[in-house]
């Protein structure tokens, strides 16, 4: 799916905006000791009860100073919705999640007319390195063709989508950015406020050595594999340098280059039977060998940790980018909460 719409609107408007812009979307993944912040598909709270939504939408669903937000523009958005959530709305959650998706059209046209009010400017240069970026997420200019066209789209429309976009951007940051501070001691109470998202379970470093087999491999396959597994364990306990015979007879490439080194995993992280067997042996000891459905491993344990609570210094910089992040979501709310105050808004269902 294509979405263009840049972070920091999408950080102020809760995930989407405009249910026809295009681009690939990313999520960053959590790890251990990180605040994680999530947005939510609408703003309304859960103990809030949204007014019912009409099955049979009007044509026009909502006007922001006279500019109408069209019935084909709701259901658009709903469905970028639906499709990030891989599913339809649940019918329970389906007027909240409807209003939400509202409130966020209506919030983005609002940043639109008052970026075109402010007369900012995205030189053209700009706004085609934003559409060639979004192009290297498609594996050729043929899908990308055809994504446009699934989604009804010319190049023309996402050009002029992605300068909007674009507008709004420069604003909020010139609104936004500049107001946003957090100082020291707000981290320190961050961290002590919240000590279970620092807990760190118990942790190994471990390497290991793969040999393959193939998904649906035959018996001959796997014995072969099997084989030359166990005549590299031999090597291993004859005194032969694990990180060299990794190196050189490994079959996996992240980790063979690095003397087959995964560094430090928590539980929940490595298939069962690998995971089972780091996490049974003591620094320095070598498993025998372990079948999983990636092949066969022979694992060797470097380090173990003990569960334990993350110390300040290592997540400092990702708190402060979670307060930061949170101070410009509730900035540009303010933000946009005075557009609507100074404006004329018009909800028709």
């Amino acid at each position: 799916m294509l979405k263009v719409l840049p972070l920091v609107v999408a950080l102020a408007l809760g995930a989407c905006s405009k249910g026809n812009s295009v681009s690939a979307s990313a999520e960053q993944a959590g790890k251990p000791g990180q605040p994680a912040t999530t947005a939510a598909a609408a703003p309304a709270s859960p103990a809030e009860t949204p007014k019912p939504v009409p099955q049979q939408l009007p044509e026009v669903v909502a006007r922001v100073n006279g500019e109408a937000i069209n019935k084909s523009e709701f259901e658009k958005a709903i469905k970028s919705v639906e499709g990030r959530a891989g599913g339809p709305v649940p019918a329970e959650q389906r007027d909240r999640v409807l209003r939400g998706v509202l409130d966020q059209l209506i919030s983005y046209r609002l940043l639109m007319q008052e970026s075109k009010t402010r007369h900012i400017e995205v030189p053209d240069a700009e706004i085609e390195a934003r559409i060639a970026q979004i192009k290297k997420q498609f594996p050729s200019e043929e899908v990308f063709s055809q994504t446009l066209q699934k989604q009804n789209m010319t190049v023309e429309q996402l050009r002029a989508d992605a300068k909007n976009d674009m507008q709004v951007t420069k604003m909020l940051e010139a609104e936004v950015a500049g107001k946003v501070a957090v100082q020291p001691q707000e981290v320190t109470a961050f961290y002590e406020q919240n000590p279970d998202k620092f807990q760190q379970g118990e942790r190994v470093r471990a390497s290991h050595i793969l040999i393959r087999t193939p998904e649906n491999a035959d018996p001959k396959t796997k014995e072969a594999a099997r084989a030359k597994a166990d005549d590299l364990l031999k090597q291993v306990k004859a005194g032969k340098d694990f990180a060299e015979l990794a190196k050189s007879n490994s079959q996996d490439p992240g980790s063979a280059v690095n003397g087959g080194d995964l560094g430090y995993f928590q539980q929940g992280q490595m298939v069962g039977a690998f995971e089972r067997a780091a996490f049974s042996l003591k620094p320095g000891d070598v498993s025998d060998v372990v079948e999983t459905p990636f092949g066969y491993h022979i694992i060797k344990v470097a380090d173990k940790q003990a569960a334990s609570k993350v110390p300040l210094e290592q997540v400092k910089p990702q708190i402060e980018q979670f307060l930061q992040n949170q101070q410009r979501q509730q900035k540009t709310q303010a933000f946009i909460e005075s557009l609507k105050a100074k404006g004329k808004v018009e909800v028709l269902i």
